[in-house]
């Protein structure tokens, strides 16, 4: 579920929810045209569940703005000042570096493919791009709104139409020309094709550059269609296979560029590591789930997500995995760091003051709060890179990561425990009390825990 969850009293039912209970969507607008813009913003709040929280005309506008109102969409053209090219689509692609939660709805009067390619270059999930002058038309823009909120895709059909319709040449494509065509239009990679084909990546790559260069006789025949989508196609794959599109979507951060840098990692292979990691875990939420409408409980769960990934990635840590409630994160890997225990008891204490933050919101409109309990282990593990090239998964493995495990289950919401490994690395001591030794499962020697109550990030009770 994407999006962010604010303080946002409780709205009267929406027709068509049979009665329930719903809060408004946050939408940020953007566009240089005031007239354009208050006919938009009329349009979204035609809907009770859509909510404009505010409003901007240039690319500065709309990052201070999102910055300072941390919407749960944004919605904006793409062509605004200064320089009147593509600030919409940057302006968007900084605001949900700064919110990944945060989902976009790009309005355009251009139906060129070009913009649509550069908004999907990092996924699609979360994204929305639709015609400016079809947006009224129906609930389009509702829907596409409320779509994005929640992690999915919303295209206008003439884009869908432009992103994978084949362009004929004055000699014509065959149908396997065609298909390899499409396949490349929809993002695949060269690998990925050659998966699906079963033959080497060679062979894939000769076949695409032929066609290319089938697509070249049209543009030497004039056709500009034909040069347009020559230079987009090859420029997505040429940016997929460079940049490491597809790792930097499917490995935890930082990985794919060490692959990227470092051609002597191979999967399978282990890598000998010591590090710190972190495991945290909600307290009672199979009863809050129990008693929470899926949908709330949903935001709210994605709203903390994105608040430990801040606080993780904040202390240069690695988010290894979600797994509902639960989230495991290492420091010290995949880049050695020297100082990994200390970045990982600060990164709890981020973890422990951004929750109770948010609680406080969820407190004033009657929702559940999450109690966060996490547990810190230090020493040695094994990272190995498993899968194969067109799935990858970057896995930690040893009685390190289990220790992580078991110690989380010893602290009570807003406390951490960590090892005393943990505690005898860590270059500035914390106050913390020291749990009578006890046997955890997993383990045949009893293990001595320390507990640190409720942290500031400064690292102070």
């Amino acid at each position: 579920f994407r999006g962010k969850t604010s303080s946002v009293e409780r709205n009267p039912a929406v027709p068509g929810t049979s009665g329930q209970t719903n809060r408004a969507i946050d939408v940020y607008l953007a566009d240089d045209n005031l007239i354009v813009r208050e006919g938009v913003k009329a349009l979204i709040e035609r809907n009770a569940d859509l909510r404009v929280v505010g409003v901007a005309a240039d690319y500065d506008g709309v990052v201070s703005g999102c910055a300072a109102t941390e919407p749960q969409v944004l919605v904006t053209d793409v062509r605004m000042p200064p320089s009147f090219r593509r600030e919409g689509i940057d302006a968007a692609k900084e605001v949900r570096s700064m919110f990944p939660g945060t989902g976009v709805v790009i309005l355009s009067q251009y139906d060129d493919p070009e913009y649509a390619v550069s908004l999907l270059a990092e996924g699609s999930a979360g994204y929305g791009y639709l015609l400016k002058d079809r947006v009224a038309e129906g609930t389009q823009l509702a829907d596409a709104i409320r779509a994005v909120a929640t992690g999915g895709t919303a295209l206008d059909p003439q884009i869908v139409e432009a992103l994978v319709r084949p362009v004929l040449t004055p000699g014509g494509l065959s149908s396997a020309e065609e298909l390899l065509l499409s396949l490349i239009a929809e993002g695949r990679t060269i690998k990925a094709i050659a998966a699906i084909r079963k033959v080497p990546p060679s062979v894939i790559d000769a076949e695409v550059e032929a066609v290319f260069v089938k697509l070249a006789t049209g543009v030497s025949a004039g056709d500009h269609t034909a040069l347009n989508r020559l230079r987009l196609l090859h420029q997505a794959i040429v940016d997929r296979e460079e940049q490491g599109e597809t790792l930097s979507r499917l490995l935890p951060s930082g990985l794919a560029s060490k692959l990227r840098n470092a051609s002597d990692v191979r999967i399978g292979e282990t890598e000998k590591v010591f590090v710190t990691v972190l495991m945290s875990d909600i307290r009672s939420y199979s009863t809050i789930a129990e008693h929470a409408d899926p949908s709330e409980l949903a935001s709210q769960l994605n709203t903390h997500r994105a608040a430990m990934n801040r606080a993780i990635l904040g202390e240069g840590g690695t988010v290894m995995q979600f797994v509902g409630d639960a989230v495991m994160a290492v420091f010290g890997a995949p880049f050695p760091q020297d100082d990994h225990g200390d970045h990982a008891v600060a990164a709890a204490a981020g973890m422990h003051a951004l929750q109770a933050d948010i609680n406080a919101s969820w407190r004033a409109i009657g929702l559940p709060e999450f109690g966060l309990g996490i547990g810190l282990s230090t020493g040695p593990a094994a990272a190995a890179l498993l899968g194969s090239e067109e799935r990858l998964e970057y896995t930690l493995v040893g009685d390190t990561v289990n220790l992580a495990q078991r110690l989380q289950q010893f602290a009570s919401a807003g406390e951490t425990v960590l090892s005393s490994a943990t505690r005898d690395v860590l270059s500035v001591q914390v106050p913390a009390e020291e749990l009578p030794a006890q046997l955890v499962k997993g383990r045949d020697t009893p293990v001595v825990a320390f507990k640190i109550g409720q942290m500031t990030k400064a690292g102070t009770l």
